[in-house]
């Protein structure tokens, strides 16, 4: 069974003595959804180098793929969530969890691409409707940062896990 880490400080510890780089975290508060706008183009030098990785056939493996690549949309927006931690430490972490993504550009679609509508919808899910179950992150870190940066840590997953009151569990 994994542990469930509550203390910021005890996980970038690990973090900066190389002895850990994933962690299940339960915030003790969550205290925002936040989202930031981004460049909206990926940087020309980055494609050309993925354009020329795709047309450059590979000798030993299955090439196939080559045929359907396509540089997909760039996310508009990075998203984050503010909470404190059981010692009552502030943070502000950024979910890279391809899902947020994909929740983005779902809401888009259905809001007949109004973006601020879709930002909302975003909000609410992980606002409204996450903060109604035992809230807990999958945490990662990226290791160019674990020695330069006060907090190396990402939100890699949000696991909203569902709970039941304990006076439910005596309904008959």
């Amino acid at each position: 069974m994994a542990r469930v880490y509550d203390s910021l400080d005890e996980i970038i510890a690990g973090a900066k003595a190389n002895t850990m780089s994933l962690a299940i975290f339960k915030p003790s508060q969550i205290l925002d959804f936040v989202w930031k706008a981004e460049d909206r183009e990926w940087p020309t030098d980055k494609v050309i180098q993925l354009q020329n990785a795709a047309n450059q056939p590979d000798l030993f493996t299955d090439n196939a793929w080559r045929d359907t690549f396509k540089i997909v949309n760039r996310l508009p927006y990075s998203f984050s969530y503010r909470f404190k931690d059981a010692n009552g430490r502030k943070s502000n972490l950024q979910i890279i969890d391809w899902e947020t993504g994909a929740l983005y550009w779902n809401c888009l679609h259905d809001a007949d691409g109004d973006e601020q509508q879709a930002l909302k919808k975003v909000r609410q899910k992980y606002m409204d409707e996450f903060l109604k179950t035992d809230l807990h992150f999958f945490m990662g870190t990226l290791f160019q940062f674990h020695s330069v940066s006060p907090n190396p840590w990402l939100i890699v997953g949000v696991l909203p896990i569902p709970f039941e009151k304990q006076i439910d569990l005596f309904d008959c």
